[in-house]
């Protein structure tokens, strides 16, 4: 039988399962069992800009819902961060208690000066980015291309370097917490060239990110004998909602119902495959 982590590392497009060995096999479940450790407020980051389409894509923020939606209904607080290309899409799509945190696109030195405020103010129990670019070893963010999107991308990952319960999730090399695997994504030849430095206590990898999302709340189900997945219909109708708003394909830069390269369908056969693990 298939475990969740298998179902989110299937049908790779971009070589991220080469990195399966370089973290513990049941990593979905050692997230979650951080999450159920750390009950309060949680902080969840998500937004990649795509250059050629001058908007943020269509992984990220579906997942990032549907784990906030999830976390919700198992008593936690919920606070997206994210920045100027995401932020109406998430107000748009999040749920009436959640809020969602516009981190100014800055320097690094005021940036650094507002994630410290940002955490004392709101004092988080817990941090967990989905498919949110983090920088590289020169301090440069970057695309799957390699293409800088610095100008574009608000320090968020600096955050995760001050707090000290975080969660990652990401799919290929250039998103927060791939630090963890730093020596792996700069290895490869199939990965990005300019690896995330970024580290987090827990590191999910998965074909799509919006994958891994559904794979974390796929372990929170069976830890606390409650299904919160997202319905097939619920995932189709935000990823169709943001892409009306301007979301694009990452893989393409078309505004289309697609994430990642994968079409509504295709989408739905990864999440329905989770569902059945849990029926």
């Amino acid at each position: 039988m298939n475990t969740i982590e298998d179902i989110i590392l299937d049908n790779d497009k971009r070589g991220i399962s080469e990195l399966r060995n370089l973290v513990p096999q049941d990593f979905c479940k050692r997230s979650s069992d951080l999450i159920l450790e750390n009950p309060g407020k949680v902080f969840i980051t998500t937004g990649f800009y795509i250059l050629t389409a001058g908007a943020a894509e269509t992984d990220g923020p579906p997942g990032a819902i549907a784990i906030g939606n999830a976390l919700e209904k198992l008593g936690y607080e919920i606070v997206y961060i994210t920045d100027e290309y995401a932020f109406d899409m998430m107000r748009e799509c999040k749920s009436e208690k959640s809020r969602v945190i516009d981190f100014p696109i800055m320097d690094k030195p005021e940036s650094e000066e507002y994630a410290i405020e940002l955490l004392s103010k709101e004092n988080p129990s817990i941090l967990l980015s989905i498919e949110r670019c983090s920088a590289a070893q020169d301090d440069k963010y970057r695309n799957m291309r390699d293409l800088d999107i610095t100008v574009n991308t608000a320090r968020i990952d600096l955050l995760f370097n001050i707090h000290k319960t975080t969660i990652g999730i990401g799919d290929g090399g250039n998103e927060i917490g791939m630090g963890n695997v730093l020596d792996g994504v700069d290895k490869s030849d199939k990965l990005v060239s300019y690896p995330a430095v970024s580290t987090v206590n827990e590191l999910i990898i998965s074909s799509v990110s919006n994958w891994g999302g559904y794979g974390l709340i796929s372990s929170l189900s069976m830890s606390t004998g409650k299904n919160v997945l997202p319905t097939i219909d619920e995932d189709m109708q935000i990823i169709r909602r943001i892409v009306d708003m301007g979301a694009v394909d990452g893989f393409s830069g078309e505004q289309t119902y697609k994430v990642d390269g994968f079409n509504l369908k295709e989408n739905a056969d990864a999440l329905q495959r989770l569902h059945d693990i849990l029926d």
